[in-house]
């Protein structure tokens, strides 16, 4: 590995260097508590994959028309490892950048960023306002009404879970675990007790 292996302190400080909106940072815890899921599920480093989650759209505030290259560049400069570099990158395979995601990790990543959104949407037009009490139907009720959260590109998502060897139903029923565990930094408790 090169370079030198970042902190999650490092990471986060990085994120809160480039992102000011209070919906990107929201949308990285997302990714975050997903990947460190997706992580344990798979026997994988939980740490390496939550910092990857965090830092994906590190570019994506100051820089939307250079997504993925700027985030690269502030990575070198901080003389990131280049395999975190290239799990990064290839989040915007076939979008942004030319780097297919190859590693387990890498097809996660891809698989689930896009997805967060979608369940995030998805809950937060439920009675509830909450990923807390939310299944797999009511985001899967939502998918061929590309109306709704049409920013939301379900092709990357369905390839993603297709590189992964899983049904779409298993990647958002995983997607929605792994952001119950983060579902108070991320505002999608909503209006259940938090000891539920």
């Amino acid at each position: 590995m090169t370079g030198k292996q970042p902190t999650y302190e490092q990471a986060l400080e990085l994120l809160r260097k480039y992102n000011k909106s209070e919906s990107l940072r929201k949308h990285a815890y997302a990714v975050e508590g997903v990947m460190r899921h997706m992580a344990r599920k798979a026997g994988e480093d939980e740490e390496l994959w939550g910092i990857i989650g965090l830092i994906h759209d590190l570019d994506y505030e100051m820089y939307p028309d250079q997504h993925c290259t700027m985030t690269e560049k502030i990575l070198i400069e901080n003389n990131w490892p280049a395999e975190y570099i290239r799990a990064v990158m290839s989040h915007g395979w076939g979008l942004v950048t030319d780097i297919k995601p190859e590693t387990r990790l890498e097809k996660t990543i891809y698989a689930i960023d896009e997805l967060t959104g979608l369940v995030a949407t998805s809950a937060l037009v439920r009675p509830s306002r909450s990923v807390m009490d939310m299944e797999t139907r009511s985001v899967k009720k939502k998918w061929n009404d590309k109306r709704f959260a049409a920013g939301v590109d379900r092709s990357v998502i369905e390839k993603g879970a297709e590189m992964l060897g899983v049904t779409l139903d298993e990647l958002i029923t995983d997607c929605i675990m792994g952001m119950r565990e983060v579902a108070d930094r991320i505002g999608l408790r909503g209006n259940l007790l938090s000891n539920e």
